[in-house]
């Protein structure tokens, strides 16, 4: 440690004597935060070395139920933009967002980008959330993000514009091998049923019937009836498999299973798919791009289909 001080007597020199402005600037980028994985892996990669973006909430967690500890707070407060879902994705973070928004840049990245006839409405007015499923639909969100990483970085603006639209190239690539891969699943058992209704958009793009024992969120829990419902569906129409979510107890899935299988049907568990969190590193889940490829290699296979082979324009 001792070593160390001569350096830090030199540096606190600069500091001073420049008072600081361009040694902070040239050390410490922008800082901007999403919350949730879908919208900080897409910011992170637009921004490039630009901007600083941290992620609120990480693998595993559901932000439906998600509750803002003091030190998110204060990391939503020193960010300089909040990027964020909205139509009530963050749940009671919303109200904490909304606040800080009449001081900051934040920007509801669905809300700016969605065209209200491409939304799925759910009741009581509602709006699904999870608009991430459909990686077209994600794609209209990329200006929104990219101006407000510019609007904290006006000097890289131009490469930031430059890497949000190459990356909507990217998503248009992912979208035709998620819809090769699952046109390869027989038609009658093209029917997606998880834990919670999440995937609503994906079914919608590529023609698969979704069913979630849960609704659209996970703040109240599956009932008797919601279980019995689902377990008549896959026995009449002999579905092969359901599927486990990574940011949702299993018990309900597993309920249906059991029962599936009492009345002599069965029932795989074809897999846990990535709906409202990204996976941990390493997980092949870790990026939006991964995630989607990983919940539709999954899904494929679960329900007797074959992935379609991995696109040349997209990373691994």
């Amino acid at each position: 440690m001792a070593a160390r001080r001569p350096w830090r007597a030199a540096l606190a020199a600069v500091v001073a004597l420049w008072g600081g402005s361009a040694l902070t600037a040239a050390a410490a980028p922008p800082q901007a935060v999403a919350t949730v994985g879908m919208i900080g892996d897409v910011a992170e990669r637009i921004a490039g070395e630009c901007v600083e973006v941290e992620t609120l909430m990480g693998p595993g967690i559901d932000p439906h139920l998600y509750q803002a500890s003091s030190s998110d707070v204060r990391l939503l407060q020193r960010a300089e933009a909040i990027l964020y879902a909205g139509y009530a994705l963050e749940g009671q973070l919303g109200a904490v967002l909304a606040k800080l928004g009449e001081r900051k840049p934040a920007v509801a990245v669905s809300e700016a980008a969605a065209r209200r006839e491409s939304l799925i409405q759910v009741g009581g007015g509602n709006v699904d959330p999870h608009l991430w499923m459909d990686p077209q639909l994600w794609a209209d969100t990329t200006p929104a993000i990219a101006e407000a990483l510019a609007g904290i970085a006006p000097d890289c603006a131009a490469p930031i514009r430059e890497r949000a639209a190459a990356y909507r190239e990217r998503l248009a690539a992912l979208d035709e091998w998620i819809a090769a891969s699952i046109a390869t699943i027989p038609e009658r058992q093209r029917v997606l049923i998880t834990a919670h209704d999440a995937f609503g958009y994906y079914g919608r793009a590529y023609g698969l019937e979704v069913r979630g024992i849960q609704g659209i969120s996970t703040d109240s829990e599956a009932g008797i009836a919601d279980i019995r419902r689902m377990v008549s569906t896959v026995v009449e129409r002999r579905i092969p498999a359901v599927f486990i979510e990574s940011t949702i107890n299993p018990r309900t899935v597993e309920a249906v299973v059991d029962a599936a299988g009492r009345r002599g049907h069965e029932l795989a568990i074809g897999g846990e798919l990535y709906s409202d969190a990204l996976g941990s590193p390493g997980s092949g889940a870790g990026t939006y791009i991964s995630m989607l490829r990983s919940n539709t290699e999954t899904i494929v296979r679960g329900l007797g289909g074959e992935p379609a082979p991995w696109p040349e324009a997209l990373p691994e």
